[in-house]
Order: C-alpha cells, then structure tokens, then sequence
C-alpha cells in the first residue's frame, strides 16, 4: 500500500471513500464532519438518519467505522469514524487506532482501493498532532487491507509537517 501526505480540502479528494471525523451522532457537526455534511448534500445526512433509525440508534461508538454514500463529494463512499477524545491521564491510542483500522476494514468491504483520511480526533477532540500522526500512521502501516492507497489530507502545513515527520522517506 502507498501511503501519501497531502496539504488540502478533504472534500475535493477523488478517492473512492473518504473518511469522516464524524461524532457520535452521525448528524453532522463542526471541522471536518461538518464539511463533509455541507459539500456532499443531503444525501449523506439522510443515509445516516437511516443508520440511526435501524442499527445506531444510541450512535456510532468510539473507534468503529460505517459507509453511506459521498452525496455530491467527488468520492463513492464517506467512511464515518468516531475518534476519541484526548486526554492526558488516560490512554485511548488503541482507540484511535481503532478508527483507522476500521475505516479501511470498511474501506475493503467496499472494495475501495483508494482511501482519504483527516487527521481524527485532532480538532475539537484535543489530540495532539504529533501524536495523532504517530498513531494514525502506524495503524495503517499495521492494517491488512487490499487499499492501494491511503491519503492523509492535511488541512494546514502545522498538521502537515507532523505527518512528515512521522513518515520518512
């Protein structure tokens, strides 16, 4: 699998599936998830009410992953994964690894080959992009998976460049 690092806007990613900071609800919010809502219409919302009504009616959990369409994204699928949120005294890295491991279990079911993710729980979640970068690459170097490429999109150059520095060439 290729693994590349990107500065840009997720949501204009043409990936097969493109992975979604999404919360718990799966309604939508800010940052990444709220993006994603916004530029792929409502069809992605809609999907994910349905989601809600039938096997997530309490909300996705921490860690795991599930598809709905890209609605108007230049993307087939949105892969939403609910990252945890940081915290100093307890460690929820597997957690997050997690995310990763299950968007491209997700991603292999869907037959996706080309996978685009965010930095997860680096927002208003609080992780620290050093250590989310350490963490997010090394799940998806872990990962047996049939992906061909995973596409880190970096929405800043800060975020970037602790992507860069976790994976050298």
């Amino acid at each position: 699998m290729r693994i590349s690092l990107v500065l840009g806007d997720i949501t204009q990613q043409q990936v097969d599936a493109i992975v979604n900071a999404a919360n718990s609800s799966l309604l939508g919010g800010g940052g990444v998830d709220g993006a994603i809502h916004r530029k792929g219409g409502p069809a992605i919302l809609e999907e994910c009410r349905k989601l809600r009504a039938s096997h997530y009616g309490k909300g996705l959990a921490t860690g795991q992953a599930v598809a709905t369409t890209a609605g108007n994204l230049p993307a087939r699928w949105v892969i939403h994964t609910v990252g945890p949120v940081y915290s100093a005294t307890d460690d929820r890295s597997e957690l997050l690894a997690s995310c990763h491991h299950q968007s491209l279990r997700i991603a292999d079911e869907l037959g996706a080959q080309t996978v685009a993710f965010p930095a997860i729980s680096t927002g208003i979640y609080g992780w620290p992009m050093a250590s989310a970068a350490e963490i997010a690459l090394q799940a998806v170097r872990s990962a047996s998976t049939r992906v061909a490429e995973v596409r880190f999109v970096l929405f800043d150059r800060e975020a970037l460049s602790a992507f860069e520095s976790q994976n050298p060439a």
